[in-house]
């Protein structure tokens, strides 16, 4: 029998509580300051680590391995499959399912700070909205998984898509080395330019990297329906006033949509729910 042991949001502290937690997780993954400092990799044991969220390799400050660039490094170079790097993922897919994106990703806080900015939101008609979200997986398909199993060696996504190591990684290295400023080309101005468009996006659409283009998120949402980790309403409570869909930073149909694939769950639905209707939980799965 299955069992949802279940935690009420509070209304008052749950965008505090998460917003610390994104805070606490972007400085530890990025911890190296000594890299800021000098412009210099952090080379210790713990790069040989694999984190869950998109924070790239060769950002000055990071400590770990981005999954993503490992994959595509490790099998496509050295022909290993990179088996810690996939049980990583698929641990913590199966532990928060895309909650990690709401919780965990320093691209997403990113996104979340640029999206407090004051200004009027915009609303993606449904028609342009729902089709766009393929996207991601397209992304996933054709600049991760192909590349991976054609051993191309090379991070196709980071080098020429990921906004999150432009801004971790490339920026910083920038301005720390005058030597790479003489060496920039096309493939960097490129680069730039798509980060400019997705933050200035994120002003106005809420988590739109998350939405529309980022693999893991696109991964981690094939777990979403039987990981730990679960979003849940009340439907005895709900009075359908639809405040939460206001709420929600993924623009989703949340009674509709709440335990799909594209909530992130970051619990914005719930502290605004008048009735208390919408809460968070572990699913626990018992034999009897």
């Amino acid at each position: 029998m299955s069992g949802m042991h279940r935690d009420r949001i509070d209304p008052g502290g749950q965008g505090g509580l998460r917003l610390t937690i994104q805070i606490v997780t972007t400085v530890i993954l990025n911890g190296y300051a000594a890299g800021f400092a000098g412009g210099k990799l952090y080379a210790g044991d713990l790069k040989k680590v694999c984190v869950p969220v998109l924070n790239c390799y060769s950002c000055p400050g990071a400590v770990g391995s981005c999954p993503v660039g490992a994959l595509q490094t490790l099998l496509g170079s050295h022909g290993r499959v990179p088996f810690y790097v996939l049980g990583t993922l698929m641990l913590f897919g199966i532990l928060l399912g895309r909650a990690v994106c709401g919780f965990l990703c320093p691209f997403g806080l990113v996104q979340d700070l640029l999206g407090k900015i004051t200004v009027k939101k915009l609303r993606v008609p449904k028609r342009i909205d729902r089709p766009a979200r393929y996207v991601k997986y397209i992304v996933l398909v054709l600049l991760v998984l192909i590349p991976v199993m054609s051993k191309v060696g090379e991070p196709v996504f980071c080098k020429y898509l990921c906004p999150a190591g432009t801004l971790e990684a490339g920026i910083p290295l920038m301005i720390a080395d005058p030597a790479l400023r003489v060496l920039r080309g096309v493939l960097f101005h490129w680069k730039i330019a798509l980060l400019a468009i997705i933050l200035v996006s994120a002003v106005f659409i809420p988590r739109c990297f998350c939405r529309y283009l980022c693999p893991l998120g696109a991964f981690y949402s094939f777990f979403q329906k039987f990981c730990f980790h679960q979003m849940e309403i009340r439907k005895d409570r709900c009075t359908g006033c639809r405040q939460c869909d206001d709420a929600c930073p993924m623009a989703l149909d949340v009674i509709k949509e709440i335990q799909t694939g594209e909530c992130i769950g970051c619990g914005r639905c719930g502290g605004v729910c008048p009735e208390k209707a919408i809460g968070r939980g572990w699913r626990i799965t018992s034999v009897r």
